[in-house]
């Protein structure tokens, strides 16, 4: 029985990005889920920037709390490449520390065992690469071929340091890789193209332990994004509605893989929220249950015992802060219900 064999039927869990200011709500919402997860609260300290967070202890990153910048120096690369190589194996070293997450070691203090699985996140490299800039010449650390490699190698290592401490706490623990850069690699303008892309990916999941999964609220190719050996993926269904049902194929076979798929599906900006309710929400999904089935033909029970639910995104902008976030998080938790009693699950 693979780990994530007993997670399905429309469970919720949401992405890790929360714009709560009050540790003790955040934790608390975040554990209110089917599958809890420890938050990252990036209006709370700027360490908590899901980048500045993946670049602890990346050698050469040149960080400003006060501008809120993120940047990279080859020159301290240099000075401070064999200090991270020596601590490579040292999982205090490269875990995430209390200065960079107030809450992830709080997290591991609870009980997570009673619940069907928990999670854990960490930017990925792809993303990370497009947006850390090198300080001499403006150019993203993505198009350095002498550091992309040790960059893939760093924050895999990471995520199985990570991973590892998850499954002390309950044994079906998994890890989402937050890759929102995806969406750039088939753009003409990004230099880094979908072959090299590619062949990166393929070998970084393959330094990492499952389960191991991506998440992403942009728009990818889906067809690309969907072939790479995860066992889960987390998509905004709400903002690519219609989009999504169109590689019904793709979701069949990665389903067939023994994959499970996170809908996005309840917004958390203020006026599409506003907009949407349970009935809606329930409508779409129906239809693009139905849409997939028909044009691959994989049949809805086994769609639906693989589908679990959360917000179509994270959201920092809301005047209201983290009202309409929590009443996104309540709409899920009520909309989960409403599907399992609709299919009978």
């Amino acid at each position: 029985m693979s780990q994530l064999d007993k997670i399905g039927n429309f469970m919720t869990t949401a992405m890790g990005v929360m714009p709560h200011t009050d540790i003790e709500m955040a934790l608390k919402t975040a554990l209110s889920l089917d599958i809890p997860f420890w938050p990252q609260l990036p209006l709370y300290s700027y360490f908590e920037d899901m980048y500045v967070q993946a670049s602890e202890k990346f050698p050469g990153i040149i960080l400003d709390t006060e501008k809120r910048t993120l940047r990279f120096s080859n020159q301290k690369f240099l000075e401070e490449i064999e200090n991270t190589l020596n601590n490579m194996e040292n999982h205090n070293y490269l875990d995430v520390s209390d200065k960079y997450s107030v809450v992830y070691n709080k997290f591991l203090t609870f009980d997570l065992k009673k619940y069907p699985a928990i999670r854990g996140q960490l930017e990925g490299p792809v993303s990370f690469g497009f947006y850390v800039k090198d300080i001499d010449n403006g150019r993203p650390l993505i198009f350095n071929d002498e550091i992309r490699p040790f960059m893939f190698e760093f924050m895999a290592k990471r995520i199985n340091i990570q991973l590892s401490r998850l499954k002390s706490k309950n044994e079906n623990a998994f890890i989402f890789i937050d890759e929102p850069g995806l969406q750039f690699v088939f753009s003409a303008m990004s230099g880094y193209n979908d072959v090299i892309a590619k062949e990166d990916i393929e070998s970084f999941l393959a330094m990492i332990d499952r389960p191991r999964g991506i998440h992403l609220c942009g728009n990818p190719d889906w067809d690309f994004l969907l072939g790479f050996d995860m066992d889960i993926v987390s998509i905004d269904l709400h903002t690519n509605q219609k989009i999504i049902p169109m590689h019904g194929e793709s979701i069949r076979k990665f389903i067939k893989r023994g994959g499970k798929i996170v809908w996005g599906i309840v917004p958390t900006n203020f006026e599409p929220f506003e907009r949407e309710n349970a009935s809606s929400l329930i409508k779409l999904i129906k239809e693009t249950f139905t849409k997939i089935s028909k044009d691959s033909g994989i049949k809805d029970d086994e769609l639906i015992s693989n589908s679990l639910i959360s917000p179509a995104t994270c959201c920092l902008i809301n005047q209201d802060r983290d009202k309409t976030v929590e009443k996104a998080f309540n709409l899920l938790r009520k909309l989960s219900e409403l599907l399992k009693e609709e299919y009978k699950v």
